[in-house]
């Protein structure tokens, strides 16, 4: 017996339902890989981010996910090469679904009327998203940008309802604006005496990974200097 159509399990319609010791013998998600590309580059290496963000609130599967995943970083590979950019899918499938499985062999045709919304048994496992919600996010050099766009187009195929893809105005994968991030991390010197009021009342970055760590004026001498 195949996979059901997505549209039967497209709509949030029922509480939340994990897998845990009372729900056993879920079925593993296709997606086991989440992060793509150059997945350990220096934070300053990728400036540039873009996201694709659900449109709707719906429930989009681990196959869907997994699909979409290959999709873009197919286009992500062939253009930008695979340590060119970082890929992250940010929708995690942790809703379990569930199927009342009946006969359809030959002669079951009076076993088929089953009792209506009957508890079944788990059959997979899919990611309910909300408005707003940024399923893929991909950094990169500011030059490949219109590639990042493209992929996304490409993913958008795999995913039901709508999607948006959204140009971020953050540096990479912090939750830093770039010309605050520029200051910060002494790119550049701050171009009035406003700026560097603020940034010596904020404090400075410092790299951790693929994201920063604020260094502000409080704790230990040795750690501000």
């Amino acid at each position: 017996m195949g996979r059901r159509p997505a549209k039967c399990y497209r709509y949030c319609k029922n509480k939340p339902f994990i897998k845990s010791r009372f729900c056993r013998g879920v079925p593993d998600p296709k997606i086991r890989i989440y992060d793509v590309g150059a997945k350990k580059a220096h934070v300053d290496a990728f400036p540039c981010v873009v996201h694709m963000v659900s449109d709707e609130r719906e429930q989009i599967s681990s196959e869907a996910l997994e699909a979409a995943r290959i999709a873009a970083n197919k286009t992500l590979v062939k253009h930008c090469g695979k340590d060119g950019f970082h890929m992250r899918i940010r929708a995690h499938p942790f809703h379990v679904l569930r199927i009342n499985k009946m006969l359809s062999c030959a002669g079951a045709d009076r076993l088929q009327t089953g009792m209506r919304h009957a508890y079944g048994k788990p059959a997979g496992l899919v990611a309910r998203v909300r408005i707003g919600q940024a399923l893929i996010s991909v950094r990169l050099e500011d030059k490949h940008q219109h590639v990042a766009v493209d992929a996304l187009r490409r993913a958008k195929f795999k995913f039901p309802g709508r999607q948006k893809i959204l140009l971020s105005r953050k540096w990479g994968f912090t939750k830093w604006q770039r010309p605050q991030y520029e200051v910060m991390r002494g790119m550049r010197q701050p171009e009035n005496e406003e700026e560097a009021a603020w940034l010596q009342k904020v404090g400075r970055l410092r790299p951790d990974g693929t994201t920063v760590k604020l260094i502000n004026h409080h704790g230990p001498l040795g750690l501000s200097a």
